[in-house]
């Protein structure tokens, strides 16, 4: 099932609870309740509560976003890194260049259209891509160069081949969740608390309050959506692709 179908399943289920306990409970309201009756200090504590669960959310979702942004800047400085080993060899002898290119491309390959579906089943790297990175990193360092041109470029390709084990070590940190239970555990609580309040104003069944109602209910939905979703920068509908590897390394040359 698409992340998008379980999106509108969960927000119209959002609505349709909301909505039906509203109606079922409006039956069970004498005629001469008078809604206007509701004391002040729960209007009162009702707006409180309101207003901070949504900068609780507010925050979580700036949280969850940064958190992709620095995975998506990994996966950049891994293909520039990558992008770098294979230019910076250009003054190698041909033998030793085109195996080191061939490493790029065997890397770049293997995580562009392999390792992305295994961190989303996996959270973590797979050990193939390691072991692909360990390949590059021999056939580098064991290196002597013999011009001047080759020595002066050996340092600067080592050092490129280590930026892109610290981005792929990053993008590894990244891959899982990252959320902590517990902050699940007040989102989903602050969301039925600030739901079920609805009920304590003494909502009644005219078409303006159900509609405002559902839309609210939806609306909370949404949001915990967004947020499960963000909170898994390679495995959600909004996860970084792997594109900047396929443009920057792959169609490099």
């Amino acid at each position: 099932m698409s992340q998008w179908v379980a999106l509108l399943i969960a927000m119209a289920a959002a609505c349709v609870v909301v909505i039906s306990v509203v109606v079922l409970r409006q039956r069970r309201v004498p005629d001469d309740d008078d809604p206007t009756e509701t004391p002040d200090v729960i209007e009162y504590m009702t707006m409180m509560i309101g207003v901070i669960y949504a900068i609780v959310i507010g925050l979580a979702i700036a949280g969850v976003w940064e958190g992709r942004g620095a995975a998506q800047d990994d996966v950049l400085r891994e293909a520039q890194a990558l992008h770098e080993v294979s230019a910076r060899v250009q003054v190698y002898p041909p033998d030793v260049r085109d195996r080191i290119r061939a490493d790029v491309d065997a890397c770049a390959a293997f995580v562009a259209d392999k390792e992305w579906p295994y961190m989303k089943n996996h959270g973590e790297l797979s050990p193939q891509g390691t072991a692909l990175l360990d390949t590059l990193r021999t056939d580098v360092t064991q290196f002597s160069p013999k011009s001047d041109l080759a020595a002066q470029a050996y340092q600067p390709v080592v050092d490129q081949v280590s930026a892109v084990d610290q981005a792929r070590t990053s993008r590894g940190q990244s891959a899982g969740a990252t959320m902590p239970g517990m902050v699940w555990f007040g989102l989903i609580t602050g969301a039925l608390v600030t739901v079920g309040l609805i009920f304590t104003l003494q909502i009644r069944r005219s078409g303006k309050e159900l509609l405002l109602a559902g839309l609210f209910s939806a609306l909370i939905a949404f949001l915990l959506f967004l947020i499960w979703d963000l909170d898994s920068p390679f495995g959600g509908g909004l996860a970084v692709s792997a594109d900047a590897i396929r443009d920057i390394v792959l169609g490099g040359h």
